[in-house]
C-alpha cells in the first residue's frame, strides 16, 4: 500500500493551486464562423454515424488496451532559475514527491511515457498539461507555501495538509487532463469540471485517513474565497473554462447530494479507465484503486 502522508515534507510546501489544464486549443469550422449554417445530408452521413456511435459503445477494447503499458510515468525535478525557489527544489527533491505520485500512477497503461516536473516558469504562478508532459511551477509551489497556516487549525487542518493537499491535487488534475488526452477518453461538459473529478476520486481511494487530510488541505486553499456566504463575480468568470471557487460551496442541502455524484463518477471510472488498469500493479500500490460498480447510478435531482 501506497503512504502519501509525507508527499512535500521535509517540512513545507504550498498547497498547489488548480490552474490551466490541457492546452489543447478548439476551433470551429469556417462555416460556422462566418455564421452559416453547414447543412448535412442525411442519407450519406447515417452509416457513418452509426459506426461512429457503436464504436463509442463499446468503449475501449481489450487489444488496444493491452497494447498499452503500465509504469509510464516519468518525473522530473528541474534546477529552478530562480534562487529563491532552491529550498523548495531541495525539499520536494528530498521528499520524493514526484516518485509517490509516479508509484501511484502507475497502474494506468499509456501509449507513451508522461513527464511529470516541477520547474522554474519565469515568474508565472501556474500548473499545465501539454505535449511535453505535466509541468508544476515553482512559482506556484511558493504560493501554496505562503498560504499555508503555522499551526494546525481548529478544523484539524495541519500545515503539511495545507501543502501535501493541493500538491497531489495539482498532479492529478493535470494528469487527469493527459489520460484524457491520451486515451482519448470522451467528456462531456467541461475537461476542467472531469480533471477535478479525476483528481479528488484517486485522493479518496487513498484511505480514510489520508483521504481526509488531502482533501481538507486542498479545501483549505478556497478558504478566502468561501468566507463570506454572499460574493460578488465579474460576468467573466462565469465563461472561463475553470470553475469558480464558489461551486465548491457545499450548504447542507447541496451536501446532500454528493454521495450520489460520487457514485457517477466511480461509475464513469469503471467504464473508461479501468479497462486500462494493470491489475497486478494495481494490487502493489493500492487494493482499492478502482471501485467496482457496474450499473449506472440513477439520477436524483435535489427537491
Amino acid at each position: 500500500m501506497i503512504k502519501l502522508r509525507c508527499l512535500l515534507y521535509p517540512r513545507n510546501l504550498p498547497r498547489l493551486p488548480r490552474l490551466s489544464g490541457a492546452a489543447a486549443k478548439r476551433h470551429f469550422p469556417a462555416s460556422r464562423a462566418a455564421g452559416k449554417k453547414a447543412r448535412l445530408k442525411s442519407f450519406s452521413y447515417v452509416p457513418l454515424l452509426t459506426i461512429a456511435v457503436c464504436l463509442a459503445i463499446s468503449g475501449p477494447g481489450a487489444a488496444t488496451a493491452a497494447s498499452m503499458k503500465s509504469n509510464q510515468i516519468r518525473v522530473e525535478y528541474v534546477l529552478p532559475k530562480n534562487p529563491a525557489h532552491q529550498s523548495i527544489y531541495e525539499r520536494v527533491k528530498a521528499a520524493h514527491s514526484l516518485e509517490l505520485i509516479q508509484k501511484l500512477l502507475s497502474p494506468i497503461r499509456l501509449p507513451h511515457p508522461l513527464l511529470l516536473k516541477v520547474s522554474g516558469c519565469d515568474g508565472e504562478s501556474n500548473a499545465w498539461y501539454d505535449d511535453e508532459g505535466v509541468t508544476v511551477c515553482y512559482e506556484y509551489l511558493a504560493d501554496i507555501l505562503k498560504k499555508a497556516p503555522e499551526q494546525t487549525l481548529p478544523s484539524g487542518v495541519t500545515p503539511e495538509d495545507a501543502v501535501n493537499g493541493p500538491f497531489l491535487d495539482v498532479f492529478l488534475h493535470e494528469t487527469g487532463h493527459a489520460v484524457f488526452d491520451l486515451l482519448k477518453v470522451p467528456v462531456f461538459g467541461r475537461e476542467e469540471d472531469a480533471a477535478d473529478s479525476f483528481s479528488a476520486y484517486i485522493t479518496l481511494q487513498l484511505g480514510k485517513e489520508d483521504a481526509h487530510k488531502l482533501i481538507m488541505g486542498s479545501a483549505y486553499q478556497y478558504q478566502d474565497d468561501l468566507l463570506s456566504p454572499q460574493v460578488s463575480l465579474a460576468l467573466t468568470k462565469f465563461a472561463d473554462e475553470h470553475g469558480i471557487p464558489e461551486k465548491g460551496y457545499l450548504p447542507k442541502d447541496r451536501a446532500e447530494g454528493c454521495e450520489g455524484e460520487y457514485e457517477q463518477t466511480a461509475f464513469a471510472f469503471k467504464k473508461l479507465i479501468d479497462p486500462y488498469i494493470d491489475k497486478k500493479v494495481q494490487k502493489k500500490v493500492l487494493v482499492t484503486w478502482m471501485r467496482d460498480v457496474n450499473l449506472r447510478p440513477k439520477y436524483q435531482p435535489r427537491q
